[in-house]
């Protein structure tokens, strides 16, 4: 398939084999080493917050987060329904519940009214949530203005699941700097990547360090292995974040190949009737994913057409992220909705948003479409 065009590959080149190359022959091939002290700092300078550990995925900081603000078993933590299941899955590793709220029909990002109106619905019944989950859908940032008091009024703190957002920006506040942590992936397909891995990031130094010790096995700083608490093997390798260093000094320039890409899209659906780009007026999102939302009365086709179309063609396209009240492993959760996440996934389709398209890719992504659109 040597002529398939992906949704969203890694985008490495020289600078990143120089970066490797040199950890390589560092001798720092065992995780941790200078490299990660190195893509820690810098990451933390970007987001503008204190603090940053660099971890082995984006899941991984999630799980830590919950675990340092002492979500546990019994508890109940708000999630967006629309969302990745790592979002979820997190939760559930500490033994809480996952309580998920639809989305925001305009963005896919948490409505914030309905999260109000659920953690009012928590205190009527004598409870509160042990955390807030947003998530930063598709590089687009939650409405952290409307989110935040919601959570501040309640007394819950929030984590910003930003795994797919580096660079992305809100009020011109960064990604991952909203609540009392934030959490980034740099799985294959993101924005940047480290083959796999993430961060978290914080202005808590407590937390920080809470979270840096689960990570390496929460061993006690003595000579000998001592533990006195179950910890993990979540610290990211100091190869990998060779290659992340290298990734975060390009991810300005990716950044904005990624919205140019965006831009053709918006072009061309602009005259079709019933399509729309989902978070379409959001100019500080990083653009990771350009995302359809295709009403099939108003159009008169629907996303699947355009997939098989474009599949026909090698073509990569995918469905939106199917709710989380309607995966099997969480059936019965609570849930507050609308109905607005089950629309975005039975309407949306992700585009080809890849940096690393060159023209003549990106050309036959565009003629695809374009046959598409003019046989109907």
């Amino acid at each position: 398939m040597s002529g398939q065009i992906w949704l969203s590959p890694p985008d490495v080149g020289p600078l990143e084999e120089s970066y490797l190359l040199a950890a390589l022959r560092s001798g720092w091939v065992a995780p941790l080493g200078p490299e990660v002290d190195a893509f820690e700092r810098e990451v933390a300078r970007h987001v503008g917050v204190s603090h940053a550990v660099a971890l082995s995925s984006g899941t991984a900081g999630l799980h830590l987060a919950l675990l340092a603000l002492g979500v546990g078993p019994g508890q109940l933590v708000v999630v967006p329904s629309l969302t990745f299941v790592a979002t979820a899955n997190a939760v559930v590793y500490t033994g809480a519940e996952p309580v998920f709220v639809d989305c925001d029909p305009a963005t896919g990002n948490l409505d914030p009214v309905l999260l109000r109106q659920l953690l009012a619905d928590l205190h009527r019944e004598g409870r509160t949530a042990a955390a807030v989950v947003p998530v930063d859908l598709f590089g687009s940032c939650a409405d952290y203005g409307r989110i935040l008091p919601v959570c501040g009024e309640y007394g819950v703190p929030v984590v910003e699941d930003a795994a797919e957002a580096l660079g992305a920006n809100r009020s011109g506040r960064a990604a991952g700097s909203f609540g009392r942590a934030g959490v980034f992936s740099f799985n294959g397909n993101k924005i940047i990547t480290t083959s796999g891995g993430g961060m978290l990031v914080s202005d808590d130094a407590d937390l920080v360090a809470r979270c840096r010790y689960l990570a390496t096995q929460a061993r006690r700083p003595v000579a000998h292995y001592e533990h006195t608490e179950v910890g993990y093997n979540y610290r990211l390798s100091n190869l990998l974040a060779a290659i992340g260093r290298a990734q975060l000094h390009r991810l300005d320039t990716m950044i904005e190949r990624r919205r140019r890409l965006r831009e053709h899209y918006a072009k061309l659906f602009a005259a079709q009737p019933g399509v729309r780009l989902l978070a379409e007026d959001d100019h500080e999102a990083n653009y990771w994913l350009t995302t359809l939302v295709v009403d099939r009365k108003s159009a008169g086709w629907h996303a699947g057409a355009l997939a098989d179309h474009l599949a026909a063609l090698q073509i990569e396209t995918r469905p939106l992220w199917k709710p989380m009240h309607r995966q099997p492993a969480y059936a019965g959760a609570r849930a507050l909705l609308t109905g607005a996440a089950d629309r975005i996934f039975a309407d949306g389709l992700a585009l080809p948003s890849g940096s690393a398209m060159n023209e003549s890719q990106i050309g036959k992504v565009l003629d695809g479409i374009e046959t598409f659109l003019g046989a109907r």
